[in-house]
């Protein structure tokens, strides 16, 4: 693979993570997110990565991996029943929903696609340094 294909696959994956790092906030800010009734909940979304090759160019015969987002799914999860009468909210029983969000696991997964964010940026700098020194092997 050579370092143009190092740094299309890096960026491609840091895109990737960008939105997984986007859908997780929208996680985490909606866990408190009350809901008159169990359809109007907000759903817990995830994101589903895919690996694909690109087609060689004239320019580059290679093939080049990236990473894409393939979709973003929303979970099928129940929603949580909070029993609080006094909110504007409830239902004839006293019941608030709420989303199944478990904020533990969405910071974990923040702080994985942070790291895998991270992992990439230093591929595409280390991919840079080797550039740079071919480079100047050659002056």
């Amino acid at each position: 693979m050579s370092l143009l294909n190092a740094f299309k696959v890096a960026g491609t994956a840091m895109q990737a993570q960008s939105q997984r790092l986007n859908t997780v906030s929208s996680n985490i800010a909606n866990v408190e997110t009350a809901a008159a009734n169990p359809d109007d909940v907000y759903k817990p979304r995830k994101v589903v990565f895919q690996a694909e090759l690109q087609k060689a160019t004239l320019n580059d015969p290679g093939l080049a991996q990236r990473v894409s987002v393939k979709e973003v799914i929303a979970q099928d999860v129940p929603a949580r029943q909070v029993y609080d009468p006094k909110h504007p909210l409830a239902d004839d029983q006293g019941y608030v929903y709420m989303p199944n969000i478990n904020p533990v696991e969405e910071m974990v997964d923040m702080i994985s696609a942070s790291r895998n964010y991270q992992t990439n940026s230093e591929v595409m700098n280390t991919a840079k340094a080797l550039m740079l020194k071919t480079i100047n092997m050659g002056q």
